[in-house]
């Protein structure tokens, strides 16, 4: 991953040695919200995020992700898949903007349930728009990745594994080989490993873990979990650089834990980082 805030390439495996040394546990609960019968106005499946409280952050971590705290939310809706290359295709010819320079029309067209990547933020948050939705906070962000039992990846206490989660791929080879479908690579996998559901986060979102890292809506601070609002946090009123989370299809097992934080700038293009998005469940 070559956007900022991972401190070091062993700074990063030493904690993943430390985190991964727990034994692995089953999740505490079972999804708190099923897939609701809802698509957004490009045709993407949403799940409803019940309203109320969960953990966020980690004590474990690094720096940027404590202190590990209690976030309270209003319901909201979140895309159960990280936004297509053939859906951000249509969205690139509707409003005349060129494809990112990571992916041209016929990679799109040749994998279009693939998800899309090397867009800015502001290319992402111009899509959500156009659909009528938003990104999701950082906190929304989390809460649909790991539930209310402050499990470590959205699957569970357990580390990562090659039929769990895509990660740690490498170099970048093309758009069929190094990712995944965005509804692929998870379902009835891992069982071997007790995970029935493979690798969903408990609201039954795919791929919150690995494959293309995502944008979300909140200015990043290193330091704000210090000073969060309890009630829908939003992030700061301003900063330069924008937060990324979920760890990406290059990265190493720390970076796929849900409490990870990493950041770039809002015009900041790459292979790794693609998104999803949200909308308040009013709308």
């Amino acid at each position: 991953m070559k956007y900022g805030c991972l401190w070091g390439m062993g700074v990063l495996l030493a904690l993943g040695s430390a985190l991964n040394a727990a034994e692995p546990s089953a999740p505490k609960e079972g999804p708190a919200a099923s897939v609701a019968a809802v698509k957004g106005k490009d045709g993407a499946p949403l799940v409803l995020i019940s309203a109320g409280a969960f953990t966020m952050g980690s004590n474990d971590g690094l720096p940027n992700e404590r202190p590990e705290h209690t976030a309270t939310l209003d319901a909201y809706y979140i895309d159960q898949y990280e936004v297509t290359a053939g859906r951000y295709q249509k969205f690139v010819e509707s409003a005349g903007r060129n494809m990112p320079p990571a992916q041209d029309d016929e990679a799109a067209q040749s994998v279009s349930d693939y998800p899309a990547v090397g867009m800015s933020w502001t290319a992402a948050a111009a899509y959500c728009k156009w659909v009528g939705r938003r990104l999701p906070t950082e906190a929304e962000w989390e809460k649909a990745a790991r539930g209310t039992d402050g499990r470590r990846y959205p699957w569970g206490h357990m580390q990562p594994f090659v039929d769990i989660a895509n990660y740690n791929r490498g170099l970048w080879v093309s758009e069929s080989i190094t990712l995944v479908p965005v509804n692929g690579g998870v379902e009835g996998m891992s069982v071997r490993h007790g995970l029935k559901e493979g690798g969903k986060s408990p609201y039954g979102l795919y791929h919150m873990a690995g494959n293309a890292a995502e944008w979300v809506a909140d200015w990043y601070d290193r330091e704000f979990y210090l000073k969060a609002p309890e009630k829908n946090p939003t992030g700061p009123a301003a900063g330069e650089k924008r937060v990324i989370r979920g760890g990406s299809w290059a990265d190493l097992p720390t970076a796929l834990r849900v409490s990870a934080r990493f950041s770039a700038e809002p015009d900041f293009e790459d292979r790794t980082i693609g998104f999803r998005c949200a909308m308040d469940a009013g709308k």
